[in-house]
């Protein structure tokens, strides 16, 4: 079997993989977990599929030989293959597929952050015109109706409530949710976010990628949630501050809110809480995550490497998949 199918299987296989990660209970006792293995997940898809189109174009591969002799063998068994009708088109193929969908992520990705990076920049102009910095808590308050509390990553960093939020919130609730902003700004969820984005903007058709979005939106809440309530003497608080502002209208797109996503959901889980993963099942699918993204590189690399150690060229190639 050559290396562009054993990739593409594997591509597939990780496809098939994402609605059975999806709504499993390990996850949501360790968020964080469950963060590492949807980017892992997600991210070897991609990888795998740009890998098999390289493979196509550069069926060898060599990355360690120094010898003159041995990449002038090379380079002659190459022109080989691409002077052959088959050869050169498999070869074209793969070229173009490869740099294809490598300029789209990367397109894709730059698209989300000059995205984030202008909302944000115009929300933190409209809020230095109507908000006013606390100097006690240093969050930015801003008059309104709805209780909502949320923060702006980025350089500044701020953490913004509403006077309404203030009102409804007591001091340990305030306190409750002024840990889960920052445990979203110290956690740079926003990056996991604009990375999932990217994967949807890139691949629109392909349903695991706005899968993952969709999870990875509830899990970095989760995430925050667990960090918060770390420095209560009970999760309670956090939950009942989630229940406080659970009328809150929508943050701004750039915003990771409090109570932005499933918010029942959450405050069940805080009042319910789940035993912690034993550390032996949180370290091996952390081994399992990084299988997921180094196998793709291994199966495209041994073939290469095994050229590299023979000093030699192999004399035939795969004319198609």
């Amino acid at each position: 079997m050559t290396t562009p199918v054993l990739l593409i299987t594997f591509a597939l296989l990780a496809t098939l993989a994402g609605p059975l990660l999806k709504g499993r209970g390990w996850v949501d006792r360790s968020p964080r977990l469950g963060i590492l293995v949807w980017q892992a997940l997600t991210a070897s898809i991609v990888v795998s599929v740009i890998l098999a189109s390289v493979s196509l174009a550069l069926p060898v591969m060599p990355v360690l030989g120094g010898l003159a002799d041995f990449l002038q063998a090379c380079a002659m068994v190459l022109r080989a293959q691409y002077s052959t009708p088959g050869g050169a088109v498999v070869s074209m193929a793969g070229a173009v597929m490869a740099f294809v969908l490598g300029a789209r992520v990367l397109y894709c990705l730059a698209i989300e952050v000059m995205s984030a990076r202008r909302d944000r920049k115009e929300h933190i102009g409209s809020l230095s015109l109507v908000s006013r910095r606390d100097p006690t808590t240093d969050v930015l308050v801003v008059d309104h109706a709805v209780p909502t509390a949320y923060c702006l990553p980025g350089r500044r960093r701020d953490i913004v409530f509403t006077t309404a939020a203030l009102r409804v919130l007591d001091e340990q609730q305030r306190q409750a949710v002024l840990r889960h902003e920052l445990a979203h700004l110290h956690g740079h969820h926003h990056l996991v976010l604009i990375g999932a984005n990217a994967w949807v903007r890139a691949f629109p058709r392909i349903p695991i990628f706005a899968m993952a979005r969709v999870e990875l939106g509830r899990l970095v809440e989760l995430a925050a949630d667990d960090r918060a309530a770390a420095g209560n003497d009970s999760r309670l608080t956090v939950a009942s501050a989630l229940v406080r502002l659970a009328e809150a209208g929508h943050a701004p797109a750039s915003a990771l809110a409090a109570s932005g996503t499933a918010t029942l959901v959450r405050v069940r889980r805080l009042a319910a809480p789940s035993a912690p993963l034993h550390r032996a099942r949180v370290a091996l699918t952390m081994v399992a995550a990084t299988a997921m993204l180094a196998l793709p590189v291994a199966v495209t690399a041994t073939p290469a490497l095994a050229t590299v150690q023979a000093q030699s060229c192999p004399v035939e190639f795969p004319q198609s998949v």
